[in-house]
């Protein structure tokens, strides 16, 4: 699987270090991250070795988190919440390379739980605390939270749809704050698979998403302020398959954001094969192709090791045929009527093409919006414009919720 690359932007020679650090940059717009801070510490990171990438970033993190109790401890509430933010980003650095690394459970455990301590704490002392919510789903809950925009009366509000491994975190600040300041509730969460759910309550993927939107739509709506006529959905990455999935038959948005738009999950999943592989998955031989996995570098097994754990299969050839299934069909896409703006930037790594595709499947109203290197734009999901598209992102979800001009 590729990882965008730049020029002058070329961090490490490892494609997945070079890309969370350019995500990490990205973050520096939204006070999740620190230039200084992320500068420092991948200069101390050793290019290809994952234990010395969660090493540096967990010491970088400890020591920003120190910072922040301290203020805390001493009353600086808005220095302290602001270094916990920077921590808790830091942290989510290393769970999401843990299976590359000598001791993954104990490295996930300890950092997991360092995040979430530090981003729950951030969330607490901003001057608006979310409130905490467990959306019920089928026999359990998903957790999340739901920050609400100031004031009085029935507001606009975004549910934000996370990707394969992104933290909530990831969703606010940024373009969770971003709708904040325009005047929107958001709702946030942990689907299945994705960190909390899948990290302590064992829950995996699911394709048919429709089962997992429903019920946070069902929830939202029972939330104050909401307004049922003004629902948006943000959905980033490989939320990218999972929004357009649950629009084919959730129905109550009145706009959605795709970034990016995604078609056919298992074509990354190809990409990352070998010829030699791609006849042994083709022709069913399911032993063998697992036993010529577990012969492949540790460089190149450990990115399938991690992309394969939220999908709770029992070994790799059941996950690609898992992934097969995570598929935007031409019947599915006739049944999107809610209006779509997708995304679609330059150098996609993980679905290159595939925005378009289903820009093309969508027969209803819907915007394409191109994201290019000239503009610094480049990347899955545009990691390093984050102002340039929350602009793009929020200019086509105001204007369908009735906050355009404000």
């Amino acid at each position: 699987m590729s990882m965008e690359t730049g020029t002058r932007s070329d961090f490490f020679t490892e494609p997945r270090m070079n890309g969370l650090t350019r995500a990490m940059l990205g973050r520096v717009y939204t006070g999740a991250a620190d230039t200084g801070e992320t500068l420092t510490t991948i200069d101390r990171v050793i290019d290809g070795d994952l234990d010395s990438w969660a090493a540096e970033w967990e010491a970088t993190a400890d020591r920003v988190a120190a910072i922040g109790d301290d203020c805390v401890r001493r009353g600086h509430r808005v220095s302290g919440r602001n270094a916990l933010l920077r921590a808790a980003t830091y942290y989510t650095a290393c769970v999401l390379v843990v299976d590359g690394c000598k001791e993954p459970e104990a490295i996930r455990t300890r950092t997991f739980a360092a995040y979430r301590r530090c981003w729950e704490e951030y969330l607490r002392l901003l001057d608006n605390p979310p409130q905490p919510l467990e959306i019920p789903y089928e026999d359990m809950t998903m957790p999340g939270w739901f920050f609400a925009a100031p004031g009085e009366g029935l507001k606009p509000t975004l549910v934000m749809v996370n990707g394969a491994d992104g933290a909530t975190s990831y969703l606010w600040p940024g373009y969770g704050s971003e709708a904040s300041v325009r005047g929107y509730n958001v709702v946030v969460f942990d689907g299945p698979g994705q960190q909390r759910m899948l990290f302590e309550r064992g829950v995996p993927f699911r394709p048919d998403w429709e089962h997992v939107v429903t019920p946070v739509v069902d929830a939202t709506l029972k939330l104050p302020g909401v307004d049922p006529e003004r629902l948006a959905l943000y959905a980033v990455s490989q939320g990218g398959y999972w929004a357009p999935r649950a629009l084919a038959f959730e129905h109550r948005f009145a706009a959605a954001v795709i970034d990016d738009g995604v078609v056919d999950v298992s074509a990354a999943w190809h990409a990352m094969l070998s010829p030699e592989l791609k006849e042994l998955l083709d022709s069913g031989e399911r032993d063998a192709f697992n036993a010529a996995i577990e012969l492949l570098p540790a460089r190149v097994k450990w990115i399938l090791d991690w992309r394969a754990k939220p999908y709770g299969c029992a070994t790799f050839y059941d996950t690609f045929l898992e992934a097969a299934r995570y598929e935007i069909t031409p019947e599915l896409a006739a049944r999107i009527t809610t209006p779509v703006l997708i995304a679609d930037p330059d150098q996609e790594g993980y679905f290159a093409g595939q925005p378009r595709r289903l820009y093309k499947m969508i027969p209803g109203e819907k915007v394409h919006v191109r994201f290019t290197e000239a503009e610094g734009a480049a990347g899955h999901c545009e990691p390093m414009a984050r102002s340039l598209a929350a602009q793009r992102f929020f200019d086509f979800l105001d204007d369908h919720v009735g906050l355009t001009g404000s």
